[in-house]
């Protein structure tokens, strides 16, 4: 059998600036409060649709108040825990819930997380994590 070599092309693609990559320095962005306490937030992407990609950062006993899932919701947990009437989530373990899905979350020892999401939540108050752009 033939040894395959990675061969790099000489044509380097460019890309116009709306289809550029976005390189984020995460470790050195700061940590945004939310309107919940104990939970901040680093947003890594938005858009107006409400796609988002964020860090969430919730001290022990911080609590997500009851929301609803408008649209699919995935959660990374990266440290401690996240828990709820459904289940519990550790470090490296992944959690995802459809559209409808209702709870409430726990974080009994703190935890950081990497959430995804293709809509907002729905809060009983109308609270949000963040403001959207074309919120401000």
């Amino acid at each position: 059998m033939q040894e395959r070599k990675l061969v790099h092309s000489d044509i380097k693609p460019e890309n116009p600036p709306e289809r550029a990559a976005h390189y984020l320095d995460v470790p050195n962005m700061p940590w945004e409060p939310t309107k919940f306490r104990g939970i901040k937030i680093k947003v890594l992407y938005t858009d107006d649709t409400g796609v988002t990609t964020a860090l969430f950062k919730l001290e022990p006993g911080a609590i997500v108040p009851l929301h609803e899932h408008t649209a699919l919701e995935q959660t990374y947990v990266i440290e401690g825990s996240l828990e709820d009437h459904e289940g519990k989530c550790g470090p490296g373990q992944f959690v995802w819930r459809p559209a409808g899905n209702q709870h409430e979350a726990v974080a009994p020892n703190g935890a950081v997380l990497l959430g995804f999401f293709l809509k907002p939540n729905r809060f009983a108050y109308g609270e949000k994590f963040f403001t959207a752009p074309g919120e401000r």
